[in-house]
């Protein structure tokens, strides 16, 4: 029987939530807040940006994101230029030490997942694959 979308929709966010969270309470050495993950993660996957431009990617007060950006320049995780086209603005990027972090933490989430994923059986891991890309596009349709 195939499952009514609003029933799925429901389904998927609970397990969707409940998967990020305790991937969200892994500790790593360094460790970020969420906006100061979300903000990397987003140089790290779009490339250098203005803190006004993230700000609107991740729907947050300019004020706010400065805030994030200021703790993560101060820890070497992002380095501040002027940009080429327009001297007036700043544009942010992740510095090697931002990628480095990145990095671990990612590598701490993939080891939970595979963790988890090793007590499945053949057929469930086959489902999983499948079902992974499907996932994404339900992200990028959000």
């Amino acid at each position: 029987m195939v499952a009514r979308p609003d029933e799925l929709a429901a389904a998927l966010q609970d397990s969707i939530s409940l998967l990020a969270r305790r991937l969200r309470q892994t500790p790593t050495p360094g460790e970020l807040t969420l906006p100061e993950r979300s903000a990397l993660s987003r140089l790290d996957r779009g490339g250098p940006a203005t803190s006004a431009e993230l700000a609107r990617a991740e729907q947050i007060t300019p004020q706010a994101m400065a805030t994030t950006i200021g703790g993560l320049e101060q820890r070497g995780l992002v380095e501040r230029r002027n940009d080429p086209h327009d001297g007036r603005r700043i544009i942010m990027s992740l510095s090697e030490s931002g990628r480095e972090v990145l990095r671990r933490k990612r590598a701490a989430h993939a080891q939970q997942l595979a963790a988890a994923l090793a007590t499945f059986s053949v057929t469930e891991l086959e489902v999983l694959a499948a079902a992974a890309p499907l996932i994404e596009r339900i992200a990028e349709g959000i």
